[in-house]
This record gives structure tokens, sequence and C-alpha cells, in this order.
């Protein structure tokens, strides 16, 4: 399983359409509306990075309102769940 991390910025009157439309894609999981100097955070969990390029590129990118994005490809996962284990050793 691949994950990526797309930044997305928007069209500002389009935000919220921007986020559904993105969120109804497959391979995407989630989308953040976020504060800062992106507006959309969207999580794509996919196979394989070919399928990464179909999402972002082939769809995302042509979603109208989108501007620019950035994607950054996950090496790994830490969960909450994982890191209270971790700090929890031995203290029981």
């Amino acid at each position: 399983m691949i994950t990526a991390i797309v930044f997305i910025n928007a069209d500002v009157a389009r935000i919220p359409e921007v986020a559904e439309a993105v969120a109804a894609l497959e391979g995407v999981s989630e989308v953040y509306s976020v504060t800062g100097q992106i507006d959309l955070i969207a999580m794509v969990r996919v196979r394989g990075h070919e399928a990464v390029a179909d999402v972002v590129a082939d769809q995302v990118n042509k979603v109208p309102g989108v501007t620019a994005t950035e994607t950054h490809i996950a090496f790994r996962t830490y969960s909450q769940h994982d890191l209270e284990a971790a700090f929890s050793l031995g203290l029981e």
C-alpha cells in the first residue's frame, strides 16, 4: 500500500466543491480543509506508484478549481497507538 499526502491549492471561492470532488475520487481516502499556505490536504492510498500518478496527475489535477498540487510519498506510517505503545514499554 502506497500512501501519498497531496497538498492542494484551489480557487478560494471553490474550496468546498473542490474538496468534495477530490474526496469522491477512487484512491482518495480523505480530504482536509486546512489553514496556512495550502487549502486542502488529500490522503491518497493506492496499491502502487503508478496508481499515485493515475490519481494525482490524471484526476486530482484535472478537478475544476485545483490550481496547484504538491505530492509527498510516505515511507513509513506511525500512528498514535504505536507511539503510545512505544512510550509505555516497561512502565507497567
